[in-house]
């Protein structure tokens, strides 16, 4: 198994938690309007998991799955698997360190489509995983519906992951997307047509992938790769290498400082020399 393969080892830290919760009593007190739902949301909760069960099945319940049962789904969930709950942390540190639009964590954990998407999505994946189908294919939808991301319940995605915007996210049944990854609006990891079993492509550690760009097939995207907004790939993409254009091809290197990985420095631009 490769290094960026290994499954990550979580530290049971509280930092986030206890983050969030200093910034949401700031906020209330701040904005008298906005106290009763900072409270339910997250200052009467204990846990992140407790926060996130209530403020999940708030988003997604009503109809024909009612905001309490939801709510006690994800509780089984975080019960059953606490590892779901040290990626939420992970991926809300990932927000906040990322995106130049975030101030706080309390953005990401109340409003950020791409952050409540892709914890609803963990919640469907440990259904999956459970052989509960048909109740991981209703979240999915209902997921598609608030959060305007469809992800497949049987895709594998790793913590520390970074959905900006997020409108328009689709991530195929076999796709992998591994830890530390940032992608944009409207990109597509999918097939390339009719074709069963392994289908979708494999996203390695550290990767950058911009705006509309769409990933198809069985193909690996390899360490700290970055992929141009706009871009169609449809061939593996060497590790620390930038592709761009239709079909997508090797313009360069990661431009970014050695220290950070593309997906950290979310560097987005392409060397004036480059060729397209």
């Amino acid at each position: 198994m490769s290094e960026a393969a290994k499954p990550r080892v979580f530290e049971a830290s509280g930092g986030v938690w206890s983050q969030l919760r200093v910034e949401a009593m700031q906020a209330a007190a701040e904005e008298p309007l906005l106290a009763s739902f900072l409270h339910a949301s997250i200052l009467h909760h204990e846990r992140i998991e407790d926060a996130l069960s209530y403020h999940l099945a708030s988003k997604l319940g009503g109809g024909d799955m009612s905001t309490l049962q939801l709510r006690e789904v994800c509780h089984e969930a975080y019960g059953a698997k606490p590892e779901i709950a040290r990626q939420a942390e992970h991926d809300m540190r990932a927000v906040r360190e990322r995106d130049p639009a975030c101030r706080t964590y309390l953005q990401p954990f109340l409003f950020f489509k791409g952050y409540g998407g892709l914890q609803a999505y963990r919640i469907a994946h440990w259904l999956w995983g459970e052989e509960r189908e048909t109740l991981a294919f209703y979240l999915q939808s209902r997921i598609s519906e608030i959060y305007a991301v469809d992800i497949h319940p049987a895709a594998r995605i790793g913590a520390g992951v970074f959905i900006d915007h997020a409108h328009g996210i689709v991530i195929g049944e076999t796709a992998v997307v591994e830890d530390d990854v940032s992608m944009l609006h409207s990109v597509t990891l999918g097939g390339t047509g009719k074709e069963r079993g392994d289908r979708h492509p494999k996203i390695r550690r550290g990767v950058l992938i911009g705006a509309g760009a769409k990933v198809l097939g069985n193909i690996e995207v390899g360490e700290e790769a970055r992929i141009a907004s706009g871009s169609v790939v449809l061939a593996d993409v060497p590790a620390r290498c930038t592709v761009a254009g239709v079909p997508a091809r090797p313009v360069g290197g990661p431009c970014c400082p050695e220290t950070m990985t593309p997906a950290e420095a979310m560097e987005h631009r392409i060397q004036q020399d480059a060729v397209i």
